[in-house]
């Protein structure tokens, strides 16, 4: 998920409360419920990067040169699903991904990226005849781009028949569930139906052009998490996000959260003004420390991994405390404000998973810039993160 660097940083902003006496909760049977594994349905995939001569548009016929860039390019599920493996660790916690890939090299690389990161790949399953999700990126020197993205491969393959041999895996009181884009609408709800009735906290990731759709398909109602982007947020609640008008559109999340869907819990990245959380009565802001940027790409995904990571282990979504105007006027408390860290210290790498991402690694970054992490996230990590 690119992230958008040309946001500014919105000003300090008071949290916005729904008046005493609000039929609303928090997720309050959730807010502090620790979980044992997580199970993710999403592509699987890898990609390469070129850096192109010239600015101008890439023509019909035209045949361009560029650079390939050493650039580890990875999916969804992949990318969230990493950061949580390293963060809790494979001995204290399961990390289970879905999916497909073909036999090829693309999906050997991807198996072995899964593994290394302490993930259990037994229902990742190698297919013949179709090849592995695989992008081919391009960048102009100006910064922007675009892709090439298979439309046939494995990753499409993954049907409902394939998520009921993992029910029986599904634990009522212990399991974080995962639906992500690059497998169907269609599975993805099949996937959300078994983890529903299995009890686990859902938690999900769409795209703008599915949000449509999954209102239709009644994805949100199904959800107790929800993390998205300012512009797909923008099209969940029909506003367009503006750093300047930050609480405006923060307020008008929580009010649609009360008027269609009171237990859903919503985070929205905003590039490098950080992100936000809404629930049905209550939303905050955390702001993103100032990095030397690599690439934003995969950062949205980080920030989601860094939020299930702290959750898993029962840190709350957010703090009590008003937003924040910066990182280092209090202790780190938060999920949403341990998500930022996480994504701030992804973009320093080119690739779109950070290769050196870990607890004691954030801790020299936290310390680096004059940052405090409080005791829930000590209290979550540490043991693990040794």
């Amino acid at each position: 998920m690119r992230l958008s660097l040309r946001l500014r940083r919105p000003r300090a902003i008071p949290s916005a409360r729904i008046p005493a006496g609000s039929f609303c909760r928090v997720g309050s049977t959730r807010k502090n419920t620790s979980y044992q594994q997580l199970v993710g349905v999403g592509g699987l995939g890898t990609g390469i990067l070129f850096s192109l001569e010239g600015n101008h548009t890439l023509g019909r016929n035209e045949s361009r040169p560029g650079s390939l860039l050493d650039v580890r390019d990875y999916c969804k599920l992949h990318i969230v699903s990493h950061y949580v493996a390293k963060l809790l660790g494979s001995q204290q916690f399961r990390v289970i991904p879905v999916g497909k890939v073909g036999d090829d090299a693309a999906g050997q690389f991807v198996l072995r990226e899964l593994s290394a990161a302490g993930m259990d790949t037994r229902f990742v399953q190698t297919i013949a005849h179709s090849p592995t999700l695989f992008s081919v990126c391009f960048q102009y020197p100006d910064g922007t781009g675009g892709n090439i993205t298979t439309n046939n491969s494995a990753a499409e393959q993954l049907s409902a028949g394939d998520l009921d041999l993992v029910k029986e895996g599904f634990s009522a009181s212990s399991t974080i569930a995962l639906t992500l884009p690059e497998v169907s609408l269609d599975v993805r709800r099949h996937f959300l139906q078994l983890a529903s009735k299995a009890g686990a906290f859902r938690a999900a990731s769409f795209v703008s052009s599915e949000i449509a759709a999954a209102k239709a398909m009644g994805f949100f109602e199904r959800l107790d998490l929800l993390s998205l982007n300012e512009s797909e947020a923008g099209e969940l609640i029909g506003m367009t996000f503006s750093p300047d008008s930050a609480q405006i559109f923060a307020e008008a999340c929580v009010r649609f959260l009360v008027a269609n869907y009171p237990s859903l819990q919503l985070v929205v990245s905003a590039g490098n003004a950080g992100a936000y959380a809404a629930t049905c009565d209550v939303w905050n802001y955390c702001p993103a420390p100032k990095v030397e940027v690599a690439s934003t790409a995969g950062a949205g995904d980080c920030l989601l991994g860094g939020i299930l990571a702290a959750m898993a282990r029962g840190v709350p979504l957010v703090s009590d405390c008003p937003p924040r105007k910066t990182l280092t006027e209090r202790p780190l408390e938060s999920a949403l404000e341990f998500g930022v860290l996480l994504a701030s210290y992804k973009v320093m790498s080119p690739h779109t998973i950070h290769p050196e991402a870990s607890w004691p690694a954030l801790v020299r970054f936290a310390k680096e810039k004059g940052i405090e992490l409080g005791a829930s996230l000590h209290g979550a990590f540490d043991e693990a993160g040794q």
